[in-house]
C-alpha cells in the first residue's frame, strides 16, 4: 500500500491499470497501423486517449478493479459487457467530438487487440503476483479481542496477496507481592522482531496504561525500520474507515488530517458547478421521462421534498424523484426504508435500482445545498437519534453533505442505528482525508454502484 493524498492505495492494482492502460492505448496505434496497412506518420493520440479513458472507467463499472482475483470465465464475461457498454459511451463520444473517431474498421482491430490482451495480461498478472510481489510480515502486539480481529483480517483471503502474519507476541501488566506492577514479555520484542524477520508491528491495545506497552522496545523497532502502527491506523490503511471503538477525540486533535482550507474549498465548489451544471443538461431527458413515468403510475406529486440536515448542521430541503406511495408516512413518524418496503412503487423501485432518482439533487448541488461528493445527509429526526447514540457524529457535518460518497460506496444502504454507525466509520474517512483525488476515485466507485445496483432499497 502506498499513500497518495492522504488516501492508500494497492500497489497491486495501481501496477495492474497501469499495464491496462498502455495495452488499450497501443491497441487502437497498431490498429490504425494494421487497418491502413501502412505506417500512418503521426499517432492517433487523441483517439487512443479517448479509448483508453472510456474503456478503463466501464471496466472499473463492472468491478474488474478488484484486490483479488476471480475466475476466469467471470472475468471474460465482465470484460465483453464492459466493452459493450464502452462502445455505447465511445460512439457518444464520437458523435460529440468528431475528431476523436477512428472508424468501425480500426475501432474492430483495437477492439480484438485490446480484449485479448487485456485477458492475457490478467491471467499472467494475477498469478505473478501473487507469489512475485514482496510481502508485508506483520506481527501484531496485543491480546484480548482487539488482538484478534486483526489476526482474523490479516488471514482474510483478500489479504494473502500482500500480508503474511508472522505471529502475535502479547503484552500484559502483573503485579508483584506489594502490588507494583512489572512489565512482563517486554525485553524479547526487539530479538523476536528480528528472527521472525517483520516489517510491520501492529499494537493491538486498547488500555495502554499502568506499563502494558513496551515503549522503549517499539521504539528501538522502529528505528530499525520497521513500521509500528496503532489500531486507528491500521484500520485506517487497511479498510478506509476510523474506528469509533478505538477513537480519541486528542487523536483527532493532534493526529494529521480533519483539515479545512479555503483553497479547497474553492477547487470543490467550482467543481461542483460545472459537474452539476453538465449533468443537469445531460441528464434532463432521462429526469423528464422519470417524471412522466412517476405521474402515470400513482397520484401526487412527481418530486418529493425532505428536510435534511447539511453542513455545520444548517437544514435544507433535499428534492428527489417520488418513490413511495403518498401516504408513505401517514402518521407522521419517520421511518428508514427497509428491504422490500412495501411503500416503495414499482416504478419506485426501478428508479431507487438505476439511481435516477437521485438525478434531481443536482439542483441542490448547484445550489449550494450541498456538493457532488460527501456524507449522505440524514433527515433531523435521524440526525438527533445517531448524535446521541454514538460519539462523534456530529463531525460528519464539518463537510458539506453529498449525493454520493466514501460511505455510500464502501457499505450498502443504512437502515438502522448499527447501519449508522457503520456508516459514520467510513464518513469519518471521508472527513479526515477529503481531497479532490479522493472525490474523483469515489466517482469512479460510484459507477460501479449504479451499474451493479449494490445497496439500493
Amino acid at each position: 500500500m502506498i499513500r497518495f493524498f492522504n488516501h492508500y492505495l494497492s500497489v497491486r492494482l495501481l501496477l495492474l491499470t497501469g499495464l491496462e492502460a498502455i495495452v488499450l492505448f497501443q491497441s487502437v496505434v497498431v490498429g490504425f497501423e494494421l487497418r491502413m496497412a501502412e505506417p500512418i506518420g503521426q499517432s492517433p493520440l487523441l483517439e487512443a486517449a479517448a479509448f483508453t479513458f472510456v474503456m478503463l472507467m466501464a471496466m472499473s463499472a463492472l468491478g474488474l478493479y478488484q484486490s483479488h482475483a476471480e475466475p476466469f470465465r467471470r472475468t471474460v464475461h465482465r470484460v465483453l459487457i464492459a466493452y459493450g457498454l464502452s462502445l455505447l459511451v465511445i460512439s457518444t463520444v464520437f458523435y460529440l467530438v468528431p475528431e476523436t473517431y477512428i472508424g468501425r474498421g480500426v475501432l474492430a482491430w483495437s477492439t480484438l487487440l485490446a480484449l485479448c490482451s487485456v485477458l492475457l495480461i490478467r491471467v499472467v498478472f494475477f498469478r505473478l503476483t501473487d507469489v512475485g510481489l514482496p510481502k508485508r510480515r506483520v506481527m501484531v502486539l496485543g491480546n484480548g479481542p482487539e488482538a484478534e480481529q486483526v489476526i482474523e483480517h490479516l488471514h482474510q483471503s483478500t489479504m494473502r496477496h500482500s500480508v503474511q502474519y508472522a505471529g502475535l507476541y502479547p503484552v500484559m501488566a502483573d503485579r508483584d507481592a506489594e502490588g507494583r506492577e512489572r512489565n512482563l514479555n517486554h525485553d524479547a520484542l526487539v530479538r523476536t522482531v528480528g528472527e521472525l524477520k517483520v516489517s510491520e508491528v501492529v499494537v493491538a491495545v486498547r488500555e495502554r496504561r499502568g506499563g502494558v506497552l513496551p515503549l522503549r522496545q517499539l521504539l528501538d523497532c522502529k528505528l530499525r525500520g520497521v513500521r509500528v502502527m496503532d489500531l486507528q491506523s491500521f484500520y485506517e490503511r487497511e479498510q478506509g474507515v476510523l474506528r469509533i471503538d478505538n477513537m480519541r477525540a486528542s487523536w483527532m486533535i493532534f493526529g494529521d488530517g480533519f483539515d479545512q482550507g479555503l483553497a479547497r474549498d474553492v477547487v470543490k465548489r467550482l467543481f461542483d458547478l460545472l459537474t452539476s451544471l453538465v449533468l443537469l443538461m445531460v441528464t434532463l431527458p432521462v429526469i423528464v421521462l422519470a417524471m412522466l413515468a412517476v405521474a402515470l403510475e400513482s397520484r401526487g406529486g412527481v418530486f418529493y421534498r425532505q428536510e435534511r440536515v447539511g453542513e455545520a448542521g444548517r437544514r435544507f430541503r433535499i428534492v428527489k424523484l417520488r418513490t413511495m406511495r403518498v401516504d408513505a408516512e401517514a402518521d407522521g413518524t419517520p421511518r428508514w426504508a427497509g428491504i422490500n418496503d412495501s411503500r416503495i412503487t414499482r416504478v419506485g423501485a426501478f428508479l431507487r435500482k438505476t439511481r435516477i432518482d437521485e438525478l434531481p439533487q443536482l439542483w441542490n448541488v448547484f445550489a449550494g445545498h450541498m456538493s457532488f461528493v460527501g456524507p449522505r445527509p440524514e433527515r433531523p429526526f435521524f440526525v438527533e437519534q445517531l448524535t446521541e447514540k454514538i460519539p462523534f457524529y456530529q463531525v460528519r457535518h464539518s463537510v458539506k453533505p453529498g449525493i454520493t460518497g466514501w460511505s455510500q460506496v464502501r457499505h450498502p444502504y443504512g437502515a438502522s442505528i448499527e447501519d449508522g454507525l457503520l456508516k459514520l466509520q467510513y464518513d469519518l474517512y471521508y472527513v479526515k482525508n477529503h481531497s479532490l483525488f479522493l472525490d474523483l476515485l469515489i466517482l469512479v466507485e460510484t459507477l460501479q454502484v449504479v451499474v451493479l445496483g449494490k445497496g439500493a432499497r
